[in-house]
């Protein structure tokens, strides 16, 4: 997926619509920007981390992610007429429960990935939460019913 492809989200977040038919790809976008700022929310994106995120962008796409695309997704400029919270803001009520679980899920796992978590990637992550109305119970992965 070339970076330019982020206009599933950034039509969203223009006020436009996004069909059923591309609510995949919304997904997908979604991923990428947030595993990719979160490589640098402690201002120092790791080669592990970069790496981390490829291999989960894989599992979750289908779809292979060169390094320069996760880099570039990371760039601060990108999110200069927002910032990702707003962004997840805007998709949150477009994806499923399970897609916005899978997102926090993998964000933990990319943190999780140079063996040290910072406080910066602690807040990102609790913004990344909010932002997405992820509850505890699904970041747990329990879901009423199931054992």
């Amino acid at each position: 997926m070339a970076i330019a492809d982020l206009n599933y989200v950034l039509k969203l977040f223009g006020g436009a619509d996004v069909s059923e038919d591309h609510l995949n790809e919304l997904f997908q976008e979604v991923l990428l920007m947030t595993l990719a700022r979160a490589a640098d929310a402690d201002i120092s994106i790791q080669h592990v981390e970069v790496e981390r995120i490829q291999e989960i962008l894989k599992e979750h796409t289908g779809k292979d992610f060169s390094s320069a695309d996760v880099r570039v997704a990371a760039r601060a400029e990108l999110y200069a007429e927002a910032s990702l919270v707003k962004y997840l803001r805007g998709a949150q009520k477009k994806l499923s429960d399970a897609q916005r679980t899978q997102v926090v899920q993998a964000l933990a796992d990319v943190f999780r990935s140079d063996s040290t978590v910072s406080g910066l990637e602690i807040d990102f992550f609790n913004n990344v939460v909010s932002a997405l109305d992820v509850t505890p119970a699904q970041i747990a992965g329990l879901v009423a019913g199931d054992v």
